[in-house]
């Protein structure tokens, strides 16, 4: 293989970090660069990305690949974040995120004097909710409508609140999370069995880590941060109790919906499942009731729908089109042989079983970290875990698990992943800034994982 192309990629990362880190505008750049790096790798003769519908030349491609983005990513994850954003500017604009704040502080105000402590807390939670609802997107969202206007009320900054949140999804385990399953698949066991005899000692063990190490660094950094940093966007008064106390129950009532109508329970003859778009339009017609029922007007309650759409539309053009670029780049990393360089470094340093492992769990980390994708980073490394396993005559699942579990973390810390860019947006940071705040505590859990796992 050429080394031209992984070469030519590592500068490019290089180039786009210094330039985002100059706070060039991040939605030119990554689209910029991720279609120089298709148009160096096609000159190179390097595999492009398939299209669903090719025009016939190259110089089209480019431009129907931007398409198939925009259309991708607008009805899927580009589609829940907009639904989210909406959901979010309609439960604030009728008062429920305030009365949500004011019936939760009532029972929380004895952890005010210990409000980084409520912080770490959410991390374990979150993780048990993310086995039940796996979309790191999704969950985070949601938990940025519910539970950040409460840590910030309790005194931390936004940057501290919205890192515990991401930090929530940072360890995707269970039968419902697509690495995992793809895991379980390679090992040749099924996704229970691999939830059960390989990942939950880990699991716990790294939730563990990772609320202790949010708790000392979220003292450390918010410490050292001026007043008027901890809170950028945020409300100048407390949450005053403008709705009736039953709207607190409208920002919690997607993850209730979403806990009642998924495949981890079996409380109904025929299973139901909804996914986390659908309970948030049911979610946001559950509120429309609730305001017809309190206001008794149908003209200014229909005419309140407006803020939904408001939302939609701020968090397609601030979040979805970053997105779309940064898809973009990812592909032109991987067109132009980012990955596969890696993967020819690691066959070529000639490791044993545990330099091997500890190198490939490295890779997937950086991969995820640059790519903004777990999946992609695991799912092109994954399938070479068989072969190597056989090699070194040890379980494929042993092999698997840490690079299983690297995936998520090196997502957690890219500036360029669906999830740290939508959800720096509504805490008003930036995901640099998000970035660099879980970048201690994840690459604390990524050695302690190796550590545990390999020696």
């Amino acid at each position: 293989m050429s080394i031209l192309g992984p070469i030519l990629s590592v500068v490019f990362v290089v180039i786009v970090a210094r330039m985002l880190l100059k706070n060039y505008y991040p939605h030119a750049v990554l689209l910029v660069a991720g279609l120089l790096m298709l148009i160096l790798a096609f000159i190179l003769g390097k595999e492009m990305p398939v299209l669903l519908q090719p025009s016939g030349t190259f110089t089209f491609d480019l431009f129907a690949l931007i398409k198939e983005s925009f259309a991708e990513t607008s009805i899927g994850v580009g589609l829940l974040i907009m639904a989210i954003g909406g959901f979010v500017a309609y439960i604030d604009s009728i008062g429920a995120s305030d009365a949500l704040v004011v019936v939760v502080m009532k029972p929380l105000s004895l952890l005010r004097k210990y409000p980084f402590v409520a912080a770490a807390a959410v991390i374990p939670i979150g993780q048990l909710l993310f086995i039940a609802i796996p979309s790191a997107a999704g969950l985070s969202l949601l938990l940025m409508a519910s539970i950040f206007p409460i840590l910030v009320n309790l005194g931390v900054s936004n940057l501290t609140a919205v890192s515990v949140i991401t930090a929530s999804t940072a360890l995707g385990v269970g039968p419902a999370s697509a690495i995992s399953v793809r895991a379980a698949n390679i090992a040749g066991i099924s996704p229970v069995s691999y939830f059960v005899d390989w990942q939950i000692n880990i699991f716990i063990l790294l939730t563990i880590v990772l609320t202790i190490t949010y708790y000392i660094t979220s003292r450390y950094y918010d410490s050292k941060m001026k007043p008027e940093e901890k809170n950028p966007g945020m409300k100048a008064q407390k949450a005053t109790q403008s709705a009736p106390a039953l709207y607190a129950f409208i920002p919690i009532l997607p993850i209730v919906l979403l806990l009642i109508f998924s495949e981890v329970n079996s409380w109904f003859a025929k299973p139901i499942v909804i996914d986390t778009t659908t309970a948030m339009f049911a979610s946001l017609f559950v509120a429309l009731i609730l305001e017809l029922i309190r206001k008794r007007n149908l003209k200014t309650v229909l005419a309140s729908l407006n803020q939904f759409w408001n939302g939609m539309g701020d968090i397609f053009k601030s979040v979805v089109t970053l997105i779309i670029a940064a898809d973009v780049f990812s592909k032109g990393l991987i067109a132009l042989g980012f990955i596969d360089g890696m993967v020819m470094l690691s066959e070529n340093m000639g490791l044993g079983v545990v330099g091997f492992g500890i190198v490939f769990t490295i890779l997937i980390f950086l991969a995820a970290m640059l790519t903004g994708s777990g999946n992609a980073a695991f799912f092109a490394f994954g399938p070479l875990i068989p072969g190597m396993a056989a090699k070194f005559g040890v379980s494929p699942a042993s092999m698997i698990l840490p690079m299983n579990f690297s995936a998520n973390l090196g997502r957690t810390v890219s500036p360029v992943a669906g999830v740290i860019i939508a959800s720096a947006e509504i805490a008003h940071v930036t995901a640099l800034q998000l970035v660099k705040r879980n970048l201690i505590p994840m690459l604390a859990a990524l050695i302690i994982m190796l550590i545990y796992h390999f020696v």
